[in-house]
């Protein structure tokens, strides 16, 4: 773990560093300091300390609650295929933030997120009711992502109605973008995210039980429905928040806690949880970066990069999956 926290440390200052340094204008570090030290009203200081700041710190913020996010369904369900994108959590909460936007529904930007919780919360225990009543797990995530598909086309049927001006922001959203966020962004997340990845990662001594079965871990006094009716209230709590505010970003909560268990070989609930925080974050914070220094001046949302890294992942995860069960 020691190692892991190390490399991921290192990855997050590169990362950073790249943020701060690319863009119109470009800079080198003493251009950073220069800005950061300048008056308020100073161009390149407004460019470094109000855009390219506060989208680090929100990459890092969103990138650990998903991470935390796919950590917790993944040892509560005992399926290494769940995720929130997968279990139709994330269009959910997209599907509230849509039609709050789009059809002017009454709810203010400070309560946005807890509907996008309620949008999230019905979605994902619907999917997990479902595909729980067959024993193969990739029924569950088969299941998830035909729902997500349906969420998917609905939320953009809604973002059809919205003003022909709003189409590419709209576009932007939903491939999960950081652009253009703002310190206002960060402070929409960072409440949720301070409630919820301590409770989550609290949550890992009961996880470690759970992995003994469902009728042990009953016996050793753990009540087994509701701590996954927690950990999926502390899922959605995680995810909304992100979604609201950047988009449904998918393949960062799949994927963080994969890396975490090979890279220690643990299957330690608690250390898989916190690591999973840790890499999400550098995830998300490299996928970003990659989008803005790799095609620059163009800009490829964040989203798009953790999809095309992740797709390929879920399907060695269910090829693993599948050569190990018997024919």
């Amino acid at each position: 773990m020691g190692w892991l926290g190390f490399a991921c440390a290192v990855v997050a200052v590169v990362g950073a560093t790249i943020g701060l340094l690319v863009g119109n204008p470009r800079l080198d570090i003493a251009g950073v300091v220069d800005a950061w030290q300048a008056s308020a009203d100073d161009p390149l200081h407004v460019v470094v300390t109000q855009l390219r700041a506060p989208r680090i710190v929100l990459a890092l913020l969103a990138g650990a609650s998903l991470g935390l996010a796919g950590a917790l369904l993944q040892d509560s369900l005992r399926n290494p295929l769940a995720a929130p994108e997968l279990l139709g959590v994330s269009g959910g909460c997209a599907l509230v933030v849509a039609s709050v936007a789009v059809l002017g529904l009454p709810i203010g930007r400070n309560l946005l997120p807890a509907a996008a919780t309620v949008g999230g919360l019905v979605i994902g225990l619907g999917v997990i009711v479902v595909g729980r009543r067959r024993s193969d797990p990739a029924v569950l995530v088969l299941t998830g992502l035909a729902c997500s598909t349906f969420l998917t086309g609905c939320v953009i049927a809604i973002l059809t109605l919205g003003a022909p001006s709003d189409v590419g922001l709209f576009y932007q959203y939903l491939l999960g973008s950081l652009a253009n966020r703002s310190w206002d962004d960060v402070t929409s997340v960072l409440p949720w995210a301070v409630v919820f990845l301590p409770l989550g990662i609290a949550l890992s001594r009961r996880l470690n039980v759970l992995r003994l079965g469902d009728d042990v871990a009953a016996s050793l006094g753990v009540n087994v429905l509701a701590t996954r009716r927690l950990v999926l209230v502390t899922t959605c709590g995680l995810t909304a928040a992100v979604v609201a505010v950047t988009g449904p970003i998918g393949f960062v909560a799949l994927i963080s806690p994969h890396i975490v268990r090979k890279a220690t070989r643990s299957a330690n609930a608690w250390v898989v949880t916190a690591g999973a925080v840790v890499v999400g974050a550098v995830l998300l914070l490299l996928a970003d970066q990659l989008g803005r220094a790799l095609t620059h001046p163009r800009e490829v949302a964040a989203g798009v990069w953790t999809v095309l890294l992740g797709a390929p992942v879920l399907l060695m995860l269910l090829r693993s999956r599948w050569r190990r069960e018997p024919t």
